[in-house]
């Protein structure tokens, strides 16, 4: 990723305050007390899958547990329980490892499937919106808040999350993590390795839920309105 004018802005914040840019010398605190990092800490991942399954009652999610070769079938049935009759999904080269591909092209004889085209642009946007399901990997889940982390890029536009009426979330099992703090952590240490990081990462907890009006709670005002998480044995 190109950090554009970082060198002028890191100078200007610096004359702001009054005083040269400093360059060197600087290092990050190590905080003795680090609270978050012991939440669940030493929990097997089934411990954690037990927690996720918690969370997701509470933010009405519903969780299909199965193993890998289970996975198409699961898809099938949560498609039929939707009753979707267009579905949207990433171009996700986990599709090819999952023995998704073969399987969009089978469902595409009965129902019509869209997998995100970068060289579409914005018509996958118009796309997603009149889809009935959208269908994602996560690429870290959350397993204290119920949350999958997407990774957006060209091959996977954040609108197949927001935009359908239902949302589908595929979770390898070796994705689940305590909380937010792995995730961060996960993120900072790519960049430490010099390697690409999204541009746009998600943080998607369910169905859209929101209690902003009188706090009571309203269902799929500014996103999907039901929600499966499918966690796969890796």
């Amino acid at each position: 990723m190109v950090i554009h004018n970082h060198d002028a802005f890191l100078s200007n914040v610096a004359a702001h305050l009054g005083r040269p840019r400093r360059t060197s010398g600087v290092k990050r605190p190590t905080w003795s007390v680090r609270p978050q990092d012991r939440v669940f800490a030493g929990y097997s991942k089934e411990e954690l899958i037990a927690v996720l399954k918690k969370q997701c009652q509470a933010i009405h999610t519903d969780v299909v547990e199965v193993k890998q070769h289970e996975l198409t079938q699961a898809l099938t049935d949560t498609i039929k329980r939707y009753e979707g009759k267009t579905v949207i999904a990433a171009n996700d080269k986990r599709n090819a490892l999952y023995g998704l591909d073969q399987f969009y092209e089978q469902l595409n004889e009965e129902i019509d499937v869209h997998i995100w085209d970068a060289q579409l642009g914005k018509e996958n946007q118009i796309i997603a919106e009149r889809t009935d399901i959208g269908i994602s990997f996560s690429d870290i889940t959350l397993a204290e808040s119920a949350t999958v982390t997407l990774f957006n890029d060209k091959h996977h536009g954040r609108s197949i999350s927001l935009l359908p009426k239902s949302f589908i979330a595929i979770i390898p099992k070796s994705t689940i993590v305590p909380r937010m703090t792995q995730a961060a952590q996960q993120l900072h240490m790519s960049v430490e390795k010099g390697k690409d990081v999204p541009s746009c990462v998600s943080f998607v907890s369910g169905p859209s839920n929101s209690a902003d009006i009188e706090m009571n709670l309203i269902v799929g005002v500014h996103g999907p309105i039901q929600a499966t998480y499918i966690v796969v044995g890796d």
